[in-house]
């Protein structure tokens, strides 16, 4: 089982996003994905939770978490969206980075294509490792 930790600053939209996105559309015996923030907000932001609940993902009931060294340490990648320097360097694990607007206090039509954005990079990391649910 791969883990795929995605990281923000916040972990109250991009990561919050991507990871709910990856656990729908990847293959749970091959790949999982966890999210955390490096100085997590209060809650999820309400316009991710109001256009994720539009595909169908409640993300009503998450909250933000602390992205700590243990838990970047679990992960086989990390992949970084806003949070540069602050993230947690582990030696041996891959990072990638997707320069990813922060959708907060954003119009819905904003968080939609944010939203879009990162199902089409989900979709094409799990084509890509062979993740994708069958």
């Amino acid at each position: 089982m791969t883990t795929v930790c995605f990281a923000c600053v916040q972990n109250a939209g991009r990561s919050q996003i991507a990871a709910a996105l990856f656990n729908r559309l990847a293959d749970p015996a091959k790949a999982r994905a966890v999210s955390a923030g490096t100085k997590p907000g209060p809650r999820v932001h309400p316009e991710v939770v109001a256009v994720l609940r539009e595909v169908g993902i409640d993300l009503g009931s998450s909250s933000p978490r602390l992205l700590t060294h243990e838990l970047a340490a679990t992960a086989h990648l990390m992949i970084t969206m806003g949070c540069g320097d602050a993230c947690p360097v582990v030696p041996g694990l891959v990072m990638l980075d997707w320069p990813i607007p922060d959708p907060a206090e954003r119009p819905l039509d904003d968080v939609r294509r944010i939203r879009d954005e990162i199902r089409a990079r989900v979709v094409a990391l799990l084509q890509e490792r062979g993740w994708a649910a069958a």
